[in-house]
C-alpha cells in the first residue's frame, strides 16, 4: 500500500530514525517564538466560524474571496459564503450527507461556479450565487490541491499521479495524464497553474510537467530533485509546492531538491539553487520568498537566483506558504501566530496571537483587509491600520 507523510510526520520520522542510531538524543526542536515589537496591530472586523474547521488533519482548505464573497470549507463537509463586509452567511451547502466528506483538495472560484475536492476522491462544482451541487464526480485518487480552471475545463491533480481534466459545466472527464508515483512520497500534491493554453504541476518523481489544456498533451519534464542517499526519505522528491507564474518564466521547488527559474517557451531551466520545500511560493515580482522543510524564510532574486535575505527565527514553527498582504511578507504557524517580515530585510516588524488552536492554511488578502481561518474553524476578518 502506498506509504504518504505529511511534512512534520516525515520530520519525526527522520528523528526517530537517527534516534535508533545514535546514542545521543537527537530531536527535532521548535524555535521559541521571538520577540517582536510590533509596529502595529491589526483590527478585526468581524468573526465568523465554519464547522469544526480542519482539527489536526492535513489539509489546504484555504478561504477564497471572489465575486464579492468569501467562500470557506470545513473537512467535514460544510461550505459557506459570507459577505466579506459583515460576515453574514450568505448561503451555506452541507456535502456530507453520503458520509464523512473530507474536503482537502481546496478552493477554486470559476465560471461562476465552487471547485471544491475531497479525500474520497469526489470532485464537487457548487453554484457562487446559492449553494447548490451542479455537478459531481468521482476520480481515480484522493484530490489534496486546489483545482485549477481554465479553458472550460476543472484540472484535477491526484494521489495517483493523475491530472485530470473535466468539463467544467457537467464534470465529465476529458482527458487524464498519468505518471507513476514513489512507494513512498510527502502527503499533499502540487496545485496546477497555466498560461497561454498551458498547463504546469509539479510531480512526487520530483519532475516538474507541462501539457497542452485542450488536447491533454504532455509537452516537456524537468527535474527538479534527484533522489539521492540510502532511505526511503532521504530520496523524497516530491514537488508539492504550486508552480509560480511570472511573466515568461516559471519558478518551481521540490523536496530535496532545487529553486528552479524555467523558461516556459522551451522548458529549459535559467537558473538552479539548492532549497528544499513543500511549501508554495511568493512573490512581489522582483522577489521570490520560499519557506524551506526547516522553515527557515528567504528571499532570492528572481533574475539570478541570488539569496538576499535568510530568517531562521521560526524554525520547525510548522509555518505555512508565505503571502504577500500590504506591503508585507506574512506567515502563519501551528501554534496560531501571524508573523509580519520586511520583505527587503527579512526582519519582524509585527506579530500576533490570532487562534491558540493553530493554522493550517495562509490568511488570503481582501480589497480591503486579510481573511484568517484557525484550525478549528474559527474565521476572522482584518484589516491593517491606515499608514502602517
Amino acid at each position: 500500500m502506498k506509504k504518504m507523510f505529511n511534512r512534520s510526520l516525515a520530520i519525526s520520522a527522520i528523528a526517530l530514525a537517527l534516534l535508533g542510531c545514535s546514542s545521543e538524543e537527537d530531536t527535532i526542536v521548535m524555535a521559541p517564538l521571538p520577540v517582536v515589537n510590533s509596529q502595529f496591530t491589526p483590527t478585526t472586523e468581524w468573526s465568523a466560524s465554519i464547522g469544526d474547521g480542519v482539527g489536526h488533519y492535513f489539509s489546504k482548505l484555504s478561504p477564497v474571496y471572489a465575486y464579492d464573497k468569501v467562500f470557506v470549507a470545513s473537512r467535514d463537509g460544510e461550505v459557506k459564503a459570507l459577505d466579506p463586509d459583515t460576515g453574514k452567511t450568505l448561503w451555506e451547502q452541507d456535502l456530507s450527507e453520503g458520509g464523512p466528506a473530507r474536503l482537502s483538495g481546496g478552493l477554486t472560484a470559476s465560471y461562476d461556479k465552487l471547485y471544491i475536492g475531497t479525500e474520497n476522491g469526489e470532485a464537487f462544482a457548487l453554484s457562487v450565487e446559492d449553494g447548490s451541487i451542479v455537478w459531481q464526480q468521482k476520480v481515480d485518487g484522493e484530490i489534496l490541491a486546489k483545482p485549477l480552471a481554465d479553458e472550460s475545463l476543472v484540472m484535477l491533480h491526484t494521489s495517483k499521479g493523475s491530472l485530470v481534466a473535466l468539463k467544467q459545466d457537467s464534470g465529465e472527464q476529458v482527458w487524464d495524464i498519468s505518471n507513476e508515483v514513489p512507494n513512498l512520497t510527502l502527503r499533499g500534491d502540487s496545485s496546477p497553474v497555466s498560461i497561454s493554453g498551458g498547463v504546469f504541476w509539479g510531480m512526487a518523481n520530483g519532475r516538474l510537467a507541462a501539457a497542452l489544456i485542450q488536447r491533454g498533451q504532455l509537452l516537456w519534464q524537468q527535474p527538479i530533485g534527484t533522489p539521492k542517499g540510502s532511505t526511503e526519505i532521504d530520496r523524497l522528491v516530491d514537488v508539492d509546492a504550486s508552480p509560480l507564474i511570472i511573466g515568461a518564466n516559471l519558478y518551481a521547488v521540490g523536496v530535496n531538491g532545487q529553486l528552479v527559474a524555467i523558461d516556459l517557451r522551451s522548458g529549459a531551466p535559467m537558473w538552479k539553487r539548492t532549497y528544499s520545500s513543500a511549501t508554495d511560493l511568493a512573490t512581489d515580482a522582483s522577489r521570490i520568498f520560499v519557506v524551506t522543510d526547516k522553515d527557515h524564510i528567504s528571499a532570492v532574486d528572481i533574475r539570478s537566483g541570488t539569496e538576499i535575505w535568510s530568517n531562521e527565527s521560526l524554525e520547525y514553527r510548522q509555518l505555512t506558504a508565505p503571502v504577500m498582504i500590504g506591503n508585507y511578507l506574512v506567515v502563519a504557524d501551528g501554534e496560531g501566530y501571524l508573523h509580519w517580515l520586511d520583505r527587503t530585510s527579512g526582519k519582524f516588524v509585527a506579530q500576533q496571537l490570532i487562534d491558540d488552536e493553530g493554522i493550517a492554511a495562509a490568511p488570503i488578502e481582501t480589497d480591503d483587509g486579510f481573511i484568517i481561518i484557525g484550525r478549528d474553524g474559527d474565521i476572522k476578518k482584518m484589516q491593517i491600520p491606515e499608514g502602517s
